[in-house]
């Protein structure tokens, strides 16, 4: 989720196929992939994916890597983590960074067209790989290394490997889950009833957005992380940078993502049976989680790497959610033995 992941401490991805535009890495790019059908019957028109790519197709078409946003995250927050040590090196893969629905980059209500605000329909984790899988067709991607991704990108990542089992080796769902647990429903559902309060109540919408923006920095680190990096002096000011950073995004593209998140459920189409997903996965999976996350718990996924005899990587720090970017001299390293392997 946002503030976890900076540009500074975390990602940044690939490169596609030479075009015939000379396209530097990391430049945004956009796919216009048409009008998508969503899970929920509804079409989402003039869909449009944006995207950046870091490093360059190999001869033999097999390097490339894709890796999706995290909850109001854009790929402009990834583009400094694709070197060594960081995610996906670039000068070995060719990494897609992709921008999520709903994340004010690709289609949102607040850049729709035709379908903006409450005229946008309601969609899903599910909904927003569909539309990359688009993307990556019409760029001529049939066929992927690995996707990884982080939070909310690594609930993406579980949707790809059942939905799409076929279409990658390799998968690195990173603190994310296959499906919420009650804690996760709560806090992703407290979140959306602040923002569509917020919307409903102009003349509040601020001070419901500095509320929200309160809890959300607050689960991001755990309360010892708090206590060790933040003078008590300092702690109500320390607030005031994360209520800024949302009160920049639009409402509306708020409640889309965390509506999506209430909703992820990877074992939906398999009648609801954890084992009959991981039966239907093919790629190689390696899982990370931090167990002490309070953003998204880390009990179903370390339950679907059993039945995936997935490899597993537990952060036990305090940074929690953060985790991943704190400690990428740890994770950095395994990730690259595991794309490697």
């Amino acid at each position: 989720m946002r503030q976890v992941f900076t540009s500074k401490s975390i990602l940044s991805f690939a490169a596609l196929a030479a075009m015939s535009i000379a396209w530097a890495d990391g430049d945004q790019r956009f796919a216009s992939i048409g009008n998508l059908k969503l899970q929920s019957g509804a079409t989402l028109e003039d869909c449009r994916v944006g995207y950046r790519t870091f490093g360059k197709l190999n001869a033999k078409g097999d390097n490339a890597v894709l890796v999706p946003t995290w909850f109001l995250g854009t790929t402009d927050d990834l583009k400094n983590s694709f070197g060594p040590g960081g995610l996906a090196d670039s000068a070995k893969y060719y990494v897609i960074a992709v921008d999520a629905l709903s994340n004010g980059v690709s289609t949102s209500p607040s850049n729709s067209k035709t379908q903006r605000g409450f005229a946008f329909p309601t969609i899903t984790i599910r909904d927003m790989v569909e539309s990359q899988h688009s993307m990556l067709l019409k760029l001529g991607i049939k066929h992927l290394h690995a996707v990884m991704g982080i939070s909310m990108g690594g609930m993406q990542t579980f949707q790809w490997i059942t939905a799409y089992p076929e279409f990658m080796d390799k998968a690195v769902p990173i603190v994310g889950s296959p499906r919420p647990t009650s804690y996760d429903l709560m806090f992703y559902s407290a979140g959306l009833r602040a923002i569509r309060d917020a919307i409903a109540n102009q003349s509040a919408q601020s001070q419901l957005i500095r509320a929200y923006a309160d809890f959300f920095w607050l689960a991001l680190n755990t309360p010892s992380y708090y206590v060790q990096h933040t003078k008590r002096e300092e702690a109500v000011a320390s607030l005031a940078g994360f209520e800024k950073a949302l009160l920049a995004w639009d409402p509306y593209d708020m409640t889309a993502g965390l509506s999506a998140l209430c909703t992820q459920d990877v074992f939906k189409p398999f009648k609801g049976s954890e084992a009959k997903s991981a039966a239907a996965v093919k790629a190689k999976v390696f899982i990370v989680v931090a167990s002490q996350d309070h953003c998204v718990n880390p009990a179903p996924a370390l339950s679907f790497a059993k039945l995936l005899n997935a490899e597993t990587m537990i952060l036990t720090g305090d940074p929690g959610h953060s985790s991943p970017g704190a400690e990428m001299a740890k994770l950095g390293p395994a990730i690259d033995r595991f794309l490697r392997g």
